[in-house]
């Protein structure tokens, strides 16, 4: 039943082998709280109240809320698949309730971390540490994500009306507004490239052979270079994507344009950031409003 659950999982569903073992581990942790192995588990036996009281235990023993809840959708996948199988009529996870979860705030750089990393004036100006330097400033000013990064060609640049084009999730389309200084670096980079490694593929950003970026590669830029200048437990490009929607967001700008320069399909991703940023709303609220003072 547990086996035939799991081959399930892995050849029906294309679950990761990693995905499955969690799985898996979650089951057998429940009917160790049973007291049974998998030859005297009956679903039919098992009340709603059993998984209350595993979660209670579970709680009791510091289990955090968020990895309750996996391990209980883990036992919401396996009665959905014994229903399915026409192992068992009940499903008694159907009346479990939930421990709330709080969901984790996006975490940002703050602007003079970013400056103290692109502005640096010690740094060695080679192709290598310009492009870095590049790739750092236009996560910021852009907020576009890694995937999008590394598939920007030349001709996405439309230097005359300083905007840049990018394809995003399900391929698509928005333009994205750069400034002068940006749009003067970005051709300096080009001209450097070009010099340097030659211009062997139609992607905008290249490694030292001519050969195109990849992601791991631009995210190790990105934790190298931040790291030191900042003390965030996490570092990455994404980081980056957050921190330029906290800036516009803490800048006042309409919650409705950020959606669209983040290209979220829906105003509920954008809304996470309107926490993040509530301390510098908050100042600006008071030294807008005329009752605030």
């Amino acid at each position: 039943m547990i086996n035939g659950f799991l081959q399930y999982l892995q050849y029906e569903k294309n679950y990761s082998s990693h995905t499955v073992l969690s799985y898996h581990t979650d089951i057998k942790q429940f009917l160790l709280f049973l007291g049974k192995d998998a030859a005297e588990f009956y679903p039919d036996q098992i009340h709603a109240s059993f998984i209350q009281q595993w979660i209670l235990e579970l709680m009791q023993t510091g289990v955090s809320a968020r990895s309750i809840a996996r391990k209980v959708s883990t036992l919401k996948s396996f009665w959905r698949y014994l229903q399915k199988m026409s192992i068992t009529s009940v499903n008694p996870t159907l009346k479990i309730i939930l421990p709330k979860t709080k969901k984790p705030l996006p975490v940002f750089f703050k602007h003079r971390e970013v400056a103290m990393a692109i502005d640096n004036p010690f740094l060695p100006d080679d192709f290598e540490r310009v492009r870095d330097l590049l790739i750092i400033e236009l996560f910021y000013m852009t907020g576009i994500r890694l995937s999008e990064l590394i598939t920007i060609e030349d001709k996405d640049v439309d230097f005359s009306s300083g905007e840049l084009r990018v394809i995003g999730k399900r391929n698509k389309q928005r333009i994205i507004p750069l400034n002068i200084s940006l749009c003067e670096k970005i051709s300096h980079y080009m001209q450097m490239r070009d010099e340097k490694v030659g211009n062997i593929t139609p992607r905008l950003f290249v490694r030292l052979n001519g050969k195109i970026m990849y992601p791991k590669l631009v995210y190790n830029i990105v934790h190298t270079i931040m790291s030191q200048v900042s003390t965030l437990p996490r570092v990455s490009p994404h980081v980056m994507r957050h921190s330029f929607a906290t800036e516009l967001l803490n800048g006042g700008a309409d919650i409705n344009a950020v959606k669209e320069l983040l290209g979220h399909s829906s105003l509920a991703a954008t809304q996470v950031y309107t926490h993040t940023g509530f301390g510098e709303l908050y100042n600006i609220y008071k030294r807008a409003h005329p009752r605030a003072k």
